[in-house]
């Protein structure tokens, strides 16, 4: 929601938060939109974690959030130096929301830079963080 305004919605699928550092590149961002795409995070048949959203059918809310970026490691106030410039940022949320698109998998966006009410059900509940540098 943004000024009381949904501005993107999904049924099921993943809600995903996308920070983008300033030292990421646009293989970076090919790999994180993969790895989603094809990560088996979803119930078989059987209960068991075996099936990729693109298997489901399910859609991705995509909302860019350079706060996941921030570093709270001194002091007592984050930092967000490694946060990517705006521009770039934008520019690496377009080009992730491209790939999942051609990846046959339905997009729903945030606006960037804009502040917003994100509301999410979490069935599981599930939270990964996926990262290209492999820092975790």
């Amino acid at each position: 929601m943004v000024d009381g305004e949904c501005i993107g919605e999904i049924q099921s699928g993943l809600l995903v938060l996308l920070g983008v550092g300033q030292d990421d590149t646009e293989a970076d961002v090919r790999l994180v939109a993969d790895k989603i795409v094809q990560l088996r995070i979803f119930n078989d048949a059987e209960g068991k974690m075996n099936l990729s959203l693109k298997e489901t059918g399910g859609g991705m809310l995509v909302v860019s959030q350079f706060t996941l970026l921030g570093d709270c490691r001194k002091g007592r106030r984050p930092s967000f130096l490694a946060a990517a410039p705006p521009l770039m940022a934008n520019d690496y949320y377009e080009q992730f929301v491209a790939l999942v698109q051609s990846a046959g998998i339905r997009v729903a966006t945030g606006q960037f830079q804009a502040m917003m009410d994100v509301a999410l059900v979490n069935d599981g509940p599930v939270t990964i963080l996926i990262d290209s540098k492999k820092g975790f």
